[in-house]
């Protein structure tokens, strides 16, 4: 599968100067999750619980970097929360996960092993040239599970038909069903990128394994 074309903006760049996108193209036939899935989350998920009841949110690897990237921006990341530190939110409240089809269930398990919010995108649904930058005056969309969403200053990515997601929450236009088959994961990062790294391998692997990924590329826009 091809590489996706994306860009960072200068602005934002200058903003955040660890800006950095991890990218993976695969195919997949989005299914329900079954017992790897749940496996993997029996030995994840306490051990999580127990790290999160006695660390700050700010001091989580990579969540800290991405709140800091928030406020640079101009968005306060206490009202905004990017969607990693709301899934540890909902862990350290010992609430379930939300469990949707296995490409989002490894994006969501991705997010938690690494600290970095992941979206994951439907490639039928997005324009062909893709940018990262700050969100405008007025911007919003109706994001998943959400409602509208505030995009103004929000580190956002976007088409030629306006923005499609954002590391707080994407969009629901190309959002991944069960119709779902050409993907694209991003991971949205602000860290050092040897952490980015990691996670892209990481997430290489989990997709494989989890989602069936096949004819899997990945990189590193820097």
């Amino acid at each position: 599968m091809e590489a996706p074309v994306i860009a960072i903006a200068e602005d934002l760049r200058t903003l955040c100067p660890e800006c950095r996108l991890g990218w993976l193209t695969f195919s997949a036939v989005p299914r329900e999750s079954g017992v790897e899935m749940d496996a993997c989350l029996g030995l994840l998920l306490p051990e999580l619980k127990a790290v999160l009841e006695q660390t700050p949110l700010a001091d989580m690897p990579n969540l800290g970097e991405s709140r800091r990237a928030y406020k640079a921006c101009g968005k306060d990341p206490g009202r905004w929360r990017v969607s990693s530190e709301a899934l540890y939110r909902r862990v350290r409240q010992g609430r379930e996960l939300y469990r949707i089809n296995t490409v989002v269930d490894v994006n969501n398990l991705v997010s938690l092993e690494t600290g970095f919010s992941l979206g994951s995108y439907d490639r039928d649904h997005l324009g062909r040239a893709l940018v990262l930058r700050r969100g405008l005056a007025g911007e919003s969309y109706d994001g998943i599970g959400k409602g509208a969403v505030d995009l103004e200053h929000l580190p956002l990515l976007a088409d030629e038909h306006g923005p499609v997601g954002s590391p707080t929450s994407d969009s629901t236009r190309a959002m991944i069903t069960g119709e779902s088959r050409r993907i694209l994961t991003l991971m949205y990062s602000f860290s050092p990128l040897r952490e980015l790294e990691r996670a892209v391998e990481l997430a290489a692997a989990r997709f494989s394994a989890l989602a069936g990924a096949e004819d899997l590329h990945k990189g590193i826009l820097a």
